[in-house]
């Protein structure tokens, strides 16, 4: 083989493997128009078990209750007086300490949030 067909067959197979490689990158970054892996999202509020609690303090400006509660079972979290944030701040108007209430709740990045709520009669 003469050095001029060695150089256009190295030449060639150094192309293939470039447009090969090019093609390849672009395939994997692009999943028939997907986009990116989202983050967890909380379980629809409906999937969610209601737990009950008191009201210990209110705070309308912060989205923000604090709850003596029962067990929430898909947080995993025993009976105790803690601080949540309010999805919906709406849902807290007329609420005052010593109300009781049943709720739905997860974590929502990272806080844990109240995501429905009833006064309790």
């Amino acid at each position: 083989m003469s050095r001029l067909n060695t150089l256009t067959t190295t030449f060639a197979m150094v192309l293939g493997l470039a447009i090969s490689h090019a093609a390849l990158g672009q395939h994997q970054g692009h999943h028939h128009g997907s986009a990116p892996a989202a983050a967890p999202q909380p379980a629809a509020s409906a999937e969610l078990p209601w737990a009950e609690a008191e009201i210990r303090r209110v705070d309308l400006a912060a989205g923000k209750l604090s709850l003596r509660h029962g067990e929430i079972k898909n947080l995993e979290m025993p009976p105790m007086t803690m601080v949540f944030t309010v999805q919906d701040k709406s849902s807290m108007e007329g609420l005052k300490a010593g109300d009781r209430i049943r709720f739905t709740a997860d974590q929502v990045q990272g806080t844990y949030t109240v995501l429905k709520l009833e006064k309790l009669p």
